[in-house]
């Protein structure tokens, strides 16, 4: 089955769907390792990560497909990737589709922020009239090549306009097309219940682990949110939040070690040389090496020793 076909039937199935965010080849592998169906591609992420500035429209679009394309890649489970404002107007979102579509991702998330954007719990968002938001998401349609790659619509309209004006969006991008709607930065359980009741197509929403200075969306655990009629749910922040946590938490101990003059073992902080290898598939590469190398190339590789620890 492709992964695409595979990512709208999850998108629709009972069971809500849950969706770590991801934003590099270890928190991919891990979340795929770990048995979750699906992950979402940060576009937080991949920014702060990749150019140590915050989310504020800053990652070009060939940055963002390129990095995208290495993530979707090394994972065999389906990935959305967040394309932002499409990088210009319908015409530019036409391509921008295509550009996803051809890495391998298997649907990608649009808003309707003006350009350049900023994450959706952040002051200061603007959004562009409802009707252009619309013709980008039916260009968006008409760009997929594949049926089942999943087109997501994103208003960050109730922080502007209003909860109602969001359902009226979101019913014209599913109108114009798009498979799955999201209402960023909902600040109250009801809402979320009223956005899922309101709205034609199927409700996602994002759970903002990690995100403690001012109020936003209230964190509901996934079966209640499935109760509320959701039926995706990302949690866009939670692994970035919890590897900078932990590099703080490894990197103290290593200036504690050498402020104190001696070694200081913390094996709670850090995974061991064996697991990176084994997450990041060197046993795939292993056994690669012994079904495509020459004697020769085993030989001078490895000795007599023909399997080898990591």
């Amino acid at each position: 089955m492709k992964k695409t076909t595979q990512f709208r039937q999850l998108i629709e199935a009972e069971e809500i769907l849950i969706q770590p965010g991801v934003y590099d080849g270890f928190s991919a592998r891990l979340v795929e390792q770990m048995g979750f169906k699906s992950g979402s591609i940060s576009g937080a992420g991949l920014s702060e990560s990749t150019l140590g500035w915050a989310d504020v429209g800053l990652l070009s679009y060939e940055a963002n497909v390129s990095r995208s394309r290495d993530i979707a890649a090394c994972v065999n489970i389906p990935l959305s990737a967040d394309a932002d404002t499409g990088y210009g107007n319908a015409i530019n979102v036409f391509f921008t589709v295509r550009g996803f579509e051809a890495a391998g991702v298997d649907g990608i998330m649009l808003e309707d922020q003006v350009s350049p954007k900023r994450c959706g719990h952040m002051d200061g968002k603007e959004v562009i009239s409802a009707e252009e938001g619309a013709e980008k998401i039916r260009a968006a349609a008409e760009a997929r090549r594949d049926p089942d790659f999943i087109i997501k619509a994103r208003t960050d309209s109730t922080a502007t306009h209003g909860v109602k004006e969001a359902i009226r969006r979101l019913n014209m991008y599913a109108e114009a097309g798009a498979d799955l709607l999201f209402a960023d930065a909902l600040l109250e359980r009801d809402d979320i219940a009223l956005v899922a009741r309101e709205v034609s197509k199927p409700l996602s929403v994002n759970m903002g682990f990690g995100i403690r200075a001012r109020p936003t969306t209230p964190l509901i655990c996934a079966r209640e949110l499935q109760d509320l009629g959701v039926a995706v749910v990302s949690y866009p922040r939670l692994v970035t939040a919890a590897a900078i946590q932990g590099m703080r938490n490894a990197l103290s101990v290593l200036r504690q070690s050498g402020e104190e003059g001696r070694v200081i073992e913390r094996p709670d902080l850090a995974v061991s040389f064996a697991e990176i290898n084994d997450l990041m598939g060197l046993p795939t590469i292993r056994a690669m090496e012994q079904r495509f190398l020459t004697e020769d190339q085993l030989q001078a590789k490895y000795g007599n020793r023909r399997s080898v620890e990591h």
